[in-house]
């Protein structure tokens, strides 16, 4: 890699963080005003679905999504996908339409500016702590009960090692679904670690395609087939990621 080609990079990854600061400063009232309340949640949305279409098309990062099953208006569902980038949060922003919070790591409240808004309206999971996942459930519940779905990224993480295609799924996800009967919609980003991977000196200008797969349902499932749903959809992403890789 040349010097000339190292430093567009760097200045590159450096207007990504201009990106996604400088909406939030310019929405900064308005996404004060709706994360006061819960119910206001559905215009937050709104603003949080412009704020992620700035950051990939302002990054030249063009999102096409392919869909073989579309979320009905005014339902709940639990949408899931592989993750593998910062850009994952913004591409699910920017390609569903249903109203969602995502449920994450306590630990990004600490990003300046990001993670104020991220504890006022993400339900925080600490991971080390059962207390902590407990409070998850009832969260859930009450978002569910006033229209809102959920999003999880059940490999509960990137991985460190980014040769790995798809990490294994954590019980999460399916768990809260099977508690709350709920639809499990599957996503798959196919080209966010090539187009914005945690590697620094790397990345590209780009599609960004995605796939609604084929819903999941919940109903009349009970806990002890959490195991066996987990493995059915990761597999049914992991066919998805090995086709088009």
């Amino acid at each position: 890699m040349n010097i000339f080609r190292k430093i567009l990079i760097v200045l590159w990854r450096i207007w990504f963080y201009v990106l996604l600061t400088v909406p939030i400063l310019v929405m900064f009232p308005f996404l004060l005003l709706f994360t006061a309340k819960e119910k206001y949640y559905p215009q937050f949305f709104f603003l949080a679905k412009i704020w992620a279409n700035i950051i990939l098309y302002g990054m030249g990062f063009y999102p096409i999504v392919k869909k073989l099953q579309s979320p009905e208006k005014g339902k709940s569902y639990m949408f899931v996908a592989n993750h593998t980038s910062m850009t994952d949060i913004m591409l699910m922003l920017s390609i569903v339409k249903n109203p969602f919070v995502f449920v994450g790591k306590k630990e990004l409240v600490k990003i300046p500016l990001f993670g104020f808004f991220y504890k006022r309206t993400c339900i925080l999971v600490d991971r080390r702590n059962v207390k902590s996942r407990n409070e998850v459930f009832q969260q859930a519940q009450r978002r569910l009960n006033q229209g809102i779905s959920i999003c999880i990224f059940p490999e509960g993480g990137v991985p460190d090692d980014e040769s790995i295609l798809l990490d294994t799924f954590k019980d999460g996800a399916f768990r809260l679904a099977i508690d709350h009967q709920i639809p499990i919609v599957p996503l798959v980003f196919y080209d966010n670690k090539k187009r914005f991977s945690y590697t620094f000196m790397s990345g590209s200008l780009g599609r960004m395609r995605a796939k609604i797969l084929l819903f999941f349902s919940t109903e009349n499932l009970e806990q002890k087939d959490k195991r066996d749903l987990r493995e059915q959809v990761r597999e049914k992403i992991y066919k998805e990621l090995i086709s088009n890789n």
